[in-house]
């Protein structure tokens, strides 16, 4: 593929994929606040720092985490197919790379909160707290 005006070359897109699914991708980087999903800005930061609070899913809100993981995996696939495929300059491949690996960490963050019910201490989690945690979901959906 030769450049044309800033356009990436062969080798530079087969960087940025390469960067963009490298396991450790995640490992030492620096967090952005915020992530572009779709056309939605997600809290990113905000988000990994709630799911680390969460000891279990509550049972009301398994769908919800489900279709999130679903929404950003889909956005992860479409990010990769752009940085494959998609004319775009190293700044743009920059950006989305950055954005698969904020992916990842949400990704993560979703897949490591524990899947089966609420142990003892958990089940004294108060009311507020899953509907706090219903409400940043949902928010992370729109």
């Amino acid at each position: 593929m030769v450049s044309t005006d800033n356009e990436l070359t062969t080798a530079q897109r087969r960087d940025f994929l390469e960067r963009a699914n490298r396991q450790s991708a995640t490992i030492g980087q620096t967090l952005s606040e915020t992530i572009t999903v779709g056309d939605d800005d997600l809290p990113l930061e905000e988000f990994l720092i709630e799911t680390r609070k969460v000891e279990g899913i509550p049972d009301d809100a398994k769908a919800l985490v489900r279709e999130t993981e679903r929404e950003l995996t889909a956005e992860r696939a479409r990010l990769v197919e752009r940085l494959e495929t998609a004319p775009i300059d190293r700044e743009d491949g920059e950006r989305i790379v950055e954005t698969i690996v904020g992916i990842d960490r949400a990704l993560n963050a979703l897949r490591s909160l524990r899947r089966d019910g609420f142990a003892a201490e958990t089940q004294s989690a108060s009311l507020d707290d899953h509907k706090r945690w219903l409400e940043f979901m949902d928010s992370i959906r729109r």
